[in-house]
């Protein structure tokens, strides 16, 4: 499909779904404590719920953190968190927000959460929501209300920020940002189309949309998947000989072997790749904190006495692991002094898990690229970021696909420091579109680079250079 025929197919989705009455959202509730935090909040949070959708009874849950700084001038931000079908929570309490978790062993009470002293919020408010639908706490009251692809959550989002403006037009005239990282990425820059072309039509509420922000991306499947190949080449997981052979048998292509010897070699460098963190090259394995059923008695004890009624939970994995705050999150979240505190809605989500992978979802975007080429050409400013550690979506394959934008380079490649350290390297492309790495991140590079990527948005978004 053209990326014309596609616009326009977009398009009349996008008026139909605007043309439905969203369901009435309920008032949003002020949050001054939460359980497991030693006092008040040092921050303004709010949550509450946006219907978007009448029909399926959908309405997306949101966490919003005001600027810490300048609400009336500084920009809004609209975080997403990627999976698909990962909660925003974990942006606010694992990636650019205010909290974060006291990794102490788990002892079937209630995990204790700190401040985030790099917090994005010292910059920017941000909105930190649940999308796609029935993600966290965003439900939908219809048995199909679940089953949202690309193109319909990403609709579900701009009819989001039309109702949330609309009960916020206080920060309508600050500038306003879209920022992801992961699957989230591939998403953001048709969200951030969708509100270009309400803006281009007058429609109301006016968003002052400036431009987005991807790290480690999910783009392309041309360029994603075929530089995990030279990449784990470059970090030393396969030799010069297997990498020699998958360049001699797979004429280019290492997603779809067309022969035996390429379909040969491709398993071995899979299974190489297997000994290792994909997502971050220098993390130690662990427990990916996935649904198991808890085989603690302890836990199960406090689960009944304390907790909402479970079935499962995630496996534990070592206090030493990235995945442990993970781990903790499901404890807290289903507790129910924090399901009352945030105004969960009761009987809408039984249990909270961070990332619902079981559930239905349409990967109906074939390429976010024309997308990118769309934006940047038409004015709006991009950065990409990449954690150069990362191998589920390298920075080569990142590098590829903005070089095939054919934009002519305004600064050409170099370093960016942080504290007389380099803390990663840039390049500055005409159409405002800006490319870093993050020195030692991964694959959601402000869970393990967090002051770095503090530095880098802190000066992107105040149009200074990196």
């Amino acid at each position: 499909m053209s990326f014309g025929l596609l616009r326009l197919v977009v398009s009349g989705l996008l008026l139909l779904l605007l043309s439905r009455p969203a369901a009435s959202a309920s008032a949003p509730t002020v949050v001054t404590h939460l359980p497991g935090f030693d006092g008040p909040l040092p921050f303004s949070l709010e949550t509450g719920y946006v219907g978007v959708e009448e029909e399926t009874g959908t309405e997306l849950f949101y966490y919003f953190v005001e600027s810490e700084q300048s609400p009336g001038a500084d920009p809004v931000l609209l975080w997403l968190t990627g999976g698909p079908r990962c909660s925003g929570f974990s942006g606010l309490a694992f990636e650019v927000g205010p909290l974060k978790y006291v990794l102490a062993p788990y002892d079937g009470g209630l995990p204790q959460l700190v401040y985030n002293p790099v917090s994005w919020t010292k910059m920017a408010s941000i909105i930190f929501l649940d999308s796609p639908v029935c993600s966290g706490f965003s439900y939908a009251r219809a048995p199909n209300g679940c089953d949202v692809g690309d193109y319909s959550s990403s609709l579900q989002v701009q009819r989001f920020l039309n109702e949330w403006f609309t009960d916020h037009r206080q920060y309508l005239s600050n500038p306003f940002y879209i920022g992801g990282d992961s699957y989230a990425g591939k998403v953001v820059p048709l969200i951030a189309q969708h509100i270009s072309q309400g803006t281009e039509r007058r429609q109301q509420p006016v968003i002052n949309l400036k431009g987005y922000l991807v790290g480690n991306p999910i783009t392309d499947p041309k360029f994603d998947g075929n530089f995990r190949v030279p990449a784990a080449h470059g970090f030393g997981i396969i030799s010069d000989q297997i990498y020699e052979a998958a360049m001699q048998n797979c004429n280019g292509d290492y997603v779809n072997p067309t022969n035996r010897m390429c379909a040969e070699v491709l398993q071995t460098v899979k299974s190489l790749i297997s000994e290792i963190v994909d997502a971050n090259v220098l993390d130690k394995k662990c427990v990916f904190s996935m649904p198991k059923p808890i085989d603690n008695v302890t836990a199960r004890k406090n689960l009944l006495e304390e907790f909402i009624e479970l079935n499962e939970a995630p496996a534990r994995p070592n206090i030493d692991c990235t995945t442990y705050g993970f781990y903790l999150s499901y404890f807290w979240m289903n507790n129910k002094m924090t399901r009352d505190a945030l105004g969960i809605k009761q009987g809408t989500v039984i249990e909270w898990k961070r990332c619902k992978r079981e559930l239905p979802y349409k990967y109906d975007m074939p390429s976010s690229i024309p997308y990118h080429l769309n934006l940047t050409t038409r004015g709006y400013r991009a950065l990409v970021y990449s954690g150069d550690h990362d191998l589920v979506v390298p920075q080569l394959s990142t590098q590829a696909w903005i070089r095939s934008l054919n934009f002519s380079v305004v600064n050409d490649w170099r370093a960016w420091h942080l504290d007389g350290q380099a803390a990663g390297f840039t390049i500055a492309y005409a159409n405002n579109l800006t490319f870093t790495t993050i020195k030692g991140g991964g694959h959601v590079a402000p869970e393990n680079r967090p002051k770095e990527c503090f530095a880098m948005a802190q000066r992107w978004l105040a149009n200074k250079s990196l």
